[in-house]
Order: C-alpha cells, then sequence, then structure tokens
C-alpha cells in the first residue's frame, strides 16, 4: 500500500510546478493549463484526506472543485478565443484589454 504522505508529496509537486507556469510563461494557453494543474493538484489533496478522514465530505469538495473547474475550462477557453481574435495573439505582454 502507497503511504498517503506521498500523494500529498505529488501533490504538492504538481502545485509547485503549476505556480511555476503560471508565474514564468508568457503564452495565455500555457498560463490557463498551469491553472488546470493548480486545480488538479488541490484536487488530488482532498482525495488523499479523505481517505484519511470522512470520504463523503473529500468527495463532495472534489466534486465541487470539480464543477469549478469545468466552468473556468469554458469560461476560460471562450475568453482566450475572443483575445486571439481580436489582437491576433496569445502572448500575455503583448495584451493590452483596456486600449483598441
Amino acid at each position: 500500500m502507497i503511504p498517503l504522505s506521498w500523494y500529498l508529496i505529488l501533490s504538492a509537486v504538481l502545485f509547485t510546478l503549476g505556480v511555476t507556469g503560471f508565474l514564468v510563461k508568457r503564452n495565455l494557453i500555457t498560463v490557463f493549463m498551469s491553472i488546470e494543474l493548480m486545480l488538479n493538484a488541490v484536487n488530488l489533496s482532498f482525495v488523499t484526506f479523505a481517505h484519511l478522514w470522512d470520504p463523503v465530505k473529500g468527495q463532495v469538495f472534489v466534486f465541487f472543485v470539480m464543477m469549478v473547474a469545468a466552468a473556468e475550462a469554458a469560461v476560460g477557453l471562450a475568453i482566450i478565443i475572443s483575445v486571439f481574435r481580436a489582437r491576433a495573439t496569445l502572448a500575455v505582454d503583448q495584451i493590452d484589454l483596456m486600449k483598441l
């Protein structure tokens, strides 16, 4: 059986990779994928703690995080497509939505 601490270490590594990608990358798609990676790392932590304490509460939290991630994916991709159509670039540094 795999110890629960390994799952938490994996979750911390995934979250750290997501934060690093969010702060370092300059492409809007990569930033979006980094946010999704952070949400999945939090989901892994919730599942780990649910296995340790109360399975129902942890699974409810995971379900709500998955709902937020699905809504964020739909809205985020729509925003990315509209930004690309308006600006013809996905570079975060070159996007200035306040100027037309």
